[in-house]
């Protein structure tokens, strides 16, 4: 198994709720969301409520223009958050630029500026406009192949797109970069932005929610789909950057591929990767003192995440989710859960899964309602994505 632990040396963050880690804490403290009604032109056929963020109407700066769509302005964020270009900036000079590797994760891409190209074809021929590039905006990869040119790194680099656990995975990945020792350190993350094929794909799957999203509740109807951007630096070594007591202590990764979109109804793979990264930590269940659960408010995926967790750790370790501060912003889920899991343990505060009023009859009772205050040392954090791909990671003191 990878040595670890693994020193997160930066981490950055940009959703709904605004740039940084600031503002992200300030929601968490005072239990406020960013979810908002969507706009008209979204022309959805019910009430859907979802995590925009505002201003990325600014395009990229002249050198990289050519990557220039919403996803990769959102990037472009998250790299001038929280500290995060000096980091890259230090690593790279005190390593080499061929030393640091890059996983970039991603569930949509930019799939946004396909679908305005596709507005925009000529009337009587249908080409698509001549300034539309599918491989710098819209392909998979192109978030990876961005930020090698933003920031003139030439380590190993792959992108990921597991659906919801992209960003998660990307964490693993590094560790094994690192162990394999092909690079020093990693920067890993990613993004996904708001486009219609989202929004009108999870209402079609009959998963959007009328009304913002109420993880765990009872009365709980699907997802508020946000949009997220963020990265995190990965190191072997200790150094004066380090963030303290912050460190990837293990990971857990399964594939159930019980169904296309529906979780394996008992959570089996989900226990499994839970298990998994407890195990490679080595720690006990009782370790953990708060469980960061992807809860995206659906039905199906709500009750099975509950029954696998409780089966890990009984009614005993504080959980929640929340997804009803930010939306599900899908791939970049697990930078959300990285960096919630941070602000948590530096400020021993156990963070509310708010719109939780009446829980699910038969659900762990240990479930945190409102934030409150609390020695944390240790955090798991869960992602799940479409086709059964399960990741579970634990952040933390290495004490």
């Amino acid at each position: 198994m990878t040595p670890l632990p693994l020193h997160v040396t930066a981490l950055s963050i940009v959703s709904a709720l605004g740039d940084g880690l600031e503002p992200m804490w300030t929601a968490m403290s005072f239990n406020r969301s960013a979810l908002a009604a969507a706009p008209t032109e979204q022309r959805l056929p019910l009430n859907a409520w979802i995590g925009k963020i505002s201003d990325l109407d600014t395009p990229l700066p002249a050198p990289w223009l050519t990557y220039d769509c919403r996803n990769h302005r959102l990037v472009e964020r998250a790299l001038h958050a929280d500290g995060l270009m000096a980091a890259i900036e230090r690593a790279i000079a005190e390593y080499g630029a061929s030393r640091i590797g890059l996983i970039t994760a991603t569930s949509t891409s930019g799939i946004l500026s396909t679908e305005i190209a596709y507005r925009q074809r000529d009337p009587g021929t249908g080409a698509l406009p001549a300034e539309f590039s599918y491989e710098s905006t819209h392909n998979t990869d192109a978030i990876g192949s961005f930020l090698r040119a933003r920031l003139g790194l030439n380590g190993p680099a792959f992108t990921l797109s597991t659906a919801c656990a992209a960003t998660a995975k990307a964490f693993a990945a590094a560790a094994r970069l690192i162990d394999a020792g092909l690079c020093d350190a990693v920067l890993v993350g990613g993004a996904d932005s708001l486009c219609d094929t989202t929004l009108f794909g999870f209402h079609s799957l009959g998963v959007m929610a009328e009304g913002p999203c109420r993880p765990f509740d009872t009365g709980r109807s699907g997802i508020s789909i946000g949009e997220a951007g963020g990265f995190a630096l990965l190191e072997r070594a200790q150094n004066d950057a380090a963030l303290p007591d912050f460190c990837l202590l293990g990971y857990g990764e399964t594939s159930d591929a019980y169904h296309m979109s529906s979780p394996d109804p008992e959570g089996l793979g989900s226990e499994a990767a839970m298990r998994r990264a407890l195990e490679q930590a080595g720690l006990e269940p009782g370790d953990i003192n708060y469980i960061h659960m992807h809860g995206t408010a659906t039905l199906a995926g709500d009750a099975a995440e509950d029954r696998a967790v409780t089966r890990v750790f009984g009614e005993t370790v504080p959980r929640g989710s929340t997804k009803a501060a930010t939306g599900h912003t899908l791939g970049a889920t697990g930078m959300i859960g990285v960096a919630t899991a941070l602000l948590a343990i530096q400020n021993s505060f156990l963070p509310g899964n708010q719109n939780l009023t009446d829980l699910e009859p038969g659900f762990s009772s240990a479930h945190v309602r409102f934030g409150r205050s609390a020695p944390v040392k240790r955090v798991m954090c869960n992602a799940f994505g479409f086709g059964g791909v399960n990741c579970s990671l634990i952040f933390g003191s290495k004490g």
